[in-house]
């Protein structure tokens, strides 16, 4: 599992119908240290019902086809969950609702 950004949605009338009804959703990595953005923006599934700005654990390769959603779909990737916080080696990185209130 990884951590990324929400930034974005992709829409997609015209794809295989194993696709239909799946949330498209474009993400960016994010650095553990930093908690800073980092590479390339890519498109994943969601499967938690997460929104612009949050950050997101997805899952790549194999594993991102184990959810209720994406069994045997033709998905590379997937979002497995929304993160509350996360803390390393005792140091709170990310904490979401403190986030929220310096919006």
């Amino acid at each position: 599992m990884q951590l990324a950004r929400v930034i974005g949605t992709v829409v997609s009338t015209r794809k295989s119908e194993r696709l239909n009804g799946l949330k498209l959703l474009v993400v960016v990595p994010i650095d553990m240290d930093s908690m800073q953005e980092k590479g390339a923006p890519f498109v994943t599934v969601d499967t938690v019902g997460a929104g612009e700005g949050e950050i997101v654990m997805w899952a790549g390769g194999s594993s991102s086809r184990q959810t209720e959603l994406t069994t045997g779909k033709p998905v590379d990737s997937s979002i497995i969950g929304i993160v509350d916080y996360v803390d390393v080696l005792g140091v709170r990185k990310f904490d979401k609702f403190k986030a929220d209130e310096a919006t």
